[in-house]
This record gives C-alpha cells, sequence and structure tokens, in this order.
C-alpha cells in the first residue's frame, strides 16, 4: 500500500512556523514544490526553497524531508490528477458535517445515529450533485490503467 500525504495539510503544518510577513512568499516557494513536473525536481525545489529560508526559519522545511516518501508518490501521476489529489478536503468535509450534525447530543439508540447520518448524506448527495472534476475525462482514463483504482470507479461511477 503507498501513502499520499495530503498537500494543503502538509503547507497549512509548514505555514505554522512562518511569520505572517513572510507567509505569501513561502507558500509561493513551497507550490514550485507540488506544482513541480516530476518527483527529481520536486526534490529539488524542496532542497532550494530549505536552503533559501532555512536562516530565518530552520524547523519550517524538517516535515518536508522526513515526510517525503508520503509527499512524493503524487509525482507517479500527471499534473490533472494531481491536482485532483492535492487535498482530502472532500473527505473532511464529510467528517466534518458528520461530526456537526452528532454534537446534538443523545441517541436512543444505534439506529437512531445511523439515520442521522444518512440523512446528513443525502444532503451533502444534492449540494454537491451539481459540482464536476474539472477535466474528468482525462483524469478518469489515467486513473484506470490502475487495477485498483479503476474497480473502484467502475463500482461507483453511476453515483457521478
Amino acid at each position: 500500500t503507498e501513502y499520499q500525504r495530503c498537500i494543503v495539510h502538509q503547507v497549512r503544518n509548514t505555514l505554522k512556523y512562518v511569520a505572517e510577513k513572510d507567509k505569501k512568499a513561502f507558500a509561493n516557494d513551497l507550490k514550485s514544490i507540488y506544482h513541480a513536473p516530476n518527483e527529481e525536481s520536486g526534490y529539488e525545489r524542496m532542497q532550494a526553497v530549505t536552503e533559501k529560508w532555512q536562516d530565518r526559519y530552520p524547523n519550517a522545511m524538517k516535515r518536508w524531508d522526513e515526510n517525503w516518501d508520503v509527499i512524493s508518490p503524487m509525482f507517479k501521476f500527471s499534473a490533472d490528477v494531481r491536482k485532483v489529489m492535492y487535498t482530502t478536503n472532500a473527505v473532511e468535509s464529510v467528517n466534518s458535517s458528520f461530526r456537526k450534525v452528532t454534537k446534538r447530543g443523545v441517541f436512543p439508540n444505534e439506529n437512531a445515529l445511523l439515520k442521522l447520518l444518512y440523512l446528513r448524506i443525502t444532503e451533502l448527495y444534492k449540494k454537491w450533485n451539481d459540482s464536476k472534476v474539472q477535466n474528468w475525462a482525462m483524469v478518469r482514463n489515467q486513473l484506470v490503467t490502475d487495477d485498483k483504482i479503476k474497480a473502484r470507479i467502475e463500482k461507483y461511477e453511476h453515483l457521478i
């Protein structure tokens, strides 16, 4: 199994070490890493960013180096696929939504909770039904080259 670290979280965790006045420039430098055309170039850019900011923010780039093995798998995919992969915000949004609706208190039984979550999922589905993944046809064609991903896409594609 190969893991992919969420780039948005990686960036957020990095920027917490950076002063407000430097965040925009630092974030642009970070973008040069994950927008790199390939893993080798991304690694070189990571080293350049680290070198550039090392004196001012010695701990900011430490996690990029430590986590490179779970950041770099995204470079196996094209720019269009990577754009879809950059974040896990859809999953986070669902989890956040579940937390909001379950905060209300105690449930008389497990079924009551499951019904509430089901209703929330149907609300989210209606909300998201009109939103499409940009360049989905191109992204889909690249993803189906992997048998496991192809099986998942075919299993759930009728819902899209």
